[in-house]
């Protein structure tokens, strides 16, 4: 039976949605080994938050406190969770692949003399973990040879949140690294954020994207009175936010926000593989393109060949007669 610990992630007092697929990931690793998973929360007070992850599925949650944690550090975030595993012993250790994580976890794995299996989109049997090469053009499989736990970080978007069930509370039990105040030799900061509005598309249920066969930005009102009817996110692939038609918080894709909602349809973008990267874990896509090969259709759950001119004003008129 192999241990699987998930270390969570706390954003604005509550775990982040990225920290509840890394604990389905958790789930899948623990359901391949008749394991059991184990959420971790690290912080100054995790009372809330180990709460919160109690209900969620895991067997046991582990709260690393310490006063010297209250704000992140990526010292602090590596000797405690160094002094834990180190006791633990774990068989495997996963993490949301956040900028926070990607700033502390190759310390945590050199420290153990372990490699991180970063960016893991997929986990099969063995285990074999999937990465994603060359902005998705390739897929690299990669198995665990060292001695110790073996540690990977899950791509946003791979593995469903709502994976990680509700569930009877799990055991609660406190953890007391020993951190030195010397030993923190950096300065907590504010977390980081692209720009002052940042839009969250990580996080949406439903959202409509726009691509350039929406022709230029005096268009785009077509496609946000489509969002605003449907009570989505609008979002764009790259061509859009270079052009500075919408701001670039708003991207999907490799180089921008990675999303995995409900609904994403996809408005007169042909599907760069860039752009797939970034939203291929959505649990449906519905596309509009008045190209037939165009190559957003190999991912799309729906359909809709035709010009998008025509096509969604008809959409949005029928969402509001829909509402009444």
């Amino acid at each position: 039976m192999s241990q699987v610990y998930v270390v969570l992630e706390e954003r604005d007092g509550r775990v982040s949605r990225a920290s509840w697929e890394a604990l389905a990931a958790g789930q899948k690793l623990a359901s391949q080994s008749s394991g059991t998973v184990t959420a971790i929360v690290v912080g100054g007070s995790t009372e809330s938050i180990a709460s919160e992850a109690a209900q969620r599925g895991a067997a046991k949650v582990i709260r690393v406190e310490h006063p010297l944690l209250a704000h992140y550090t990526s010292d602090g975030y590596t000797l405690a969770l160094q002094q834990l595993i180190e006791r633990e012993k774990p068989a495997f250790v996963a993490f949301p692949h956040t900028y926070q994580v990607r700033d502390f976890a190759p310390a945590l794995a050199a420290r153990l003399n372990e490699v991180l299996i970063s960016d893991v989109v997929a986990i099969a049997d063995g285990p074999v973990f999937t990465r994603q090469l060359l902005q998705g053009r390739l897929a690299g499989n990669y198995r665990h040879q060292g001695s110790g736990p073996c540690l990977i970080s899950v791509q946003a978007g791979a593995f469903r949140a709502e994976e990680a069930p509700a569930s009877a509370s799990a055991e609660i039990t406190p953890f007391a690294p020993q951190i030195d105040a010397a030993q923190i030799r950096t300065k907590p900061g504010e977390p980081f954020r692209g720009t002052a509005q940042t839009v969250d598309l990580g996080s949406a249920p439903l959202i409509v994207s726009v691509g350039r066969g929406i022709k230029e930005a005096d268009n785009l009102p077509v496609v946000q009175e489509l969002a605003a009817a449907l009570g989505a996110e609008l979002a764009a692939s790259r061509p859009i936010c270079d052009n500075g038609w919408l701001p670039m918080e708003r991207q999907v894709g490799s180089s921008g926000q990675t999303v995995s909602p409900k609904l994403y349809l996809a408005v007169g973008i042909s599907g760069a593989i860039q752009h797939l990267v970034g939203m291929k874990g959505s649990q449906c896509i519905v596309a509009i393109n008045k190209d037939p090969d165009a190559p957003i259709f190999e991912v799309a759950d729906y359909g809709i060949v035709g010009d998008l001119f025509e096509v969604v004003p008809a959409l949005t008129e029928a969402l509001k007669a829909a509402k009444g």
